[in-house]
């Protein structure tokens, strides 16, 4: 089942920007930054905090329901947390899917915010 917030996704007007805030004003670290799409995917750590935040490029397309996930919840078990969730009625956007990073399953909420879940 769902163990802790992976990490939570801001979406950004102008990358440079916002990642000299997030780091040089804030204090946060970069752990992951790579190409996404049009743009970038950074990860950024919290010293001394399990969460991380994603600064995105990406907002929501005219019909609202926004592309890069808002949440990004950890589990131990992807595969046992998806066939639980699909009995309880959660409609899943993509099942469960291997990527060189890691494996994961998207659903929308009842608003059609996008919530991804990812191996831990």
């Amino acid at each position: 089942m769902i163990k802790r917030v992976k990490f939570v996704g801001l979406t950004v007007k102008d990358f440079d920007k916002a990642l000299d805030f997030y780091t040089n004003k804030l204090g946060f670290e970069v752990h992951t930054n790579q190409p996404a799409g049009p743009g970038r995917w950074i990860e950024l750590r919290i010293p001394g905090a399990d969460t991380q935040v994603v600064i995105s490029p990406f907002g929501p397309p005219p019909d609202g329901k926004s592309q890069v996930p808002g949440v990004v919840f950890a589990v131990d078990d992807l595969d046992a947390t998806y066939e639980e969730l699909k009995k309880k009625g959660v409609e899943f956007t993509q099942p469960p899917k291997k990527e060189a990073w890691g494996s994961s399953a998207m659903f929308r909420d009842p608003d059609g915010n996008l919530v991804l879940l990812s191996t831990m």
